[in-house]
């Protein structure tokens, strides 16, 4: 009689894995993003392109959907500030639809021009005006400001046409935007999973005829992050 509930015990145990934290989870985007247009709160989800494995066994598949919010974001400022976002990972649901919780944050993220990922928190971060427009766009000003005012006033009107287009130049680069953080879909991101989660093991479903000549699923290991 008190031997059967340990056994229950031990079966239930061997139905549940460890999803260690450094864990990467690599997915691509199935939603477009941009500080332009989202707000905190907004979803977003992921595919996840390579399988999470426990014991030798793919317990979260390639396919499995990552969904997620945005955390934070920031349109990109005129004088100063570039744009900036956060977006945390909140669960798995694989192709059998179960369902695991996590947190997972954002490492890094592929395709995005200028922008970059730093910070422990992920944070993605724009790019600011660039400098070397902005000289070329001082230059230019100055160019075209002296011109005019040598048609009108000769040479010293040069001088003072060239004064006024650097001003108009610089103020209009002053005051030029930042560039906005923007996440097609598609964008191939590497989350991290940020503490251990316990998740209910996933029976595999049986393979269709046709999965023998399908390429190689890439996988990784829950019990030793980094792997694949």
């Amino acid at each position: 009689m008190l031997a059967l509930p340990g056994a229950v015990l031990a079966q239930e145990e061997e139905n549940f894995f460890k999803i260690s934290a450094g864990t990467p989870l690599e997915v691509r985007l199935m939603t477009t993003l941009s500080t332009r247009t989202n707000k905190e709160g907004d979803p977003f989800s992921a595919k996840l392109v390579e399988s999470i494995i426990h014991k030798g066994e793919d317990v979260i598949p390639a396919g499995s959907i990552i969904e997620g919010r945005v955390t934070f974001a920031k349109e990109a400022g005129r004088i100063k500030g570039k744009a900036e976002m956060r977006l945390v990972a909140d669960s798995i649901t694989t192709p059998q639809d179960v369902k695991y919780v996590i947190a997972a944050s954002l490492e890094d993220a592929r395709g995005m021009g200028g922008a970059k990922v730093k910070g422990k928190e992920g944070t993605i971060e724009g790019g600011g005006t660039s400098a070397k427009g902005g000289a070329i766009e001082t230059g230019v000003g100055a160019g075209a400001g002296a011109a005019i005012g040598g048609l009108t006033l000769g040479g010293t009107g040069a001088l003072y046409g060239a004064g006024i287009g650097l001003v108009a130049a610089g103020m209009h680069h002053l005051f030029k935007r930042g560039q906005d953080v923007t996440l097609p879909i598609g964008t191939e991101m590497t989350f991290v999973i940020s503490r251990d989660s316990i998740a209910q093991k996933v029976e595999k479903a049986e393979k269709p005829a046709e999965a023998d000549s399908a390429p190689p699923v890439l996988r990784r290991d829950a019990d030793k992050p980094g792997s694949q």
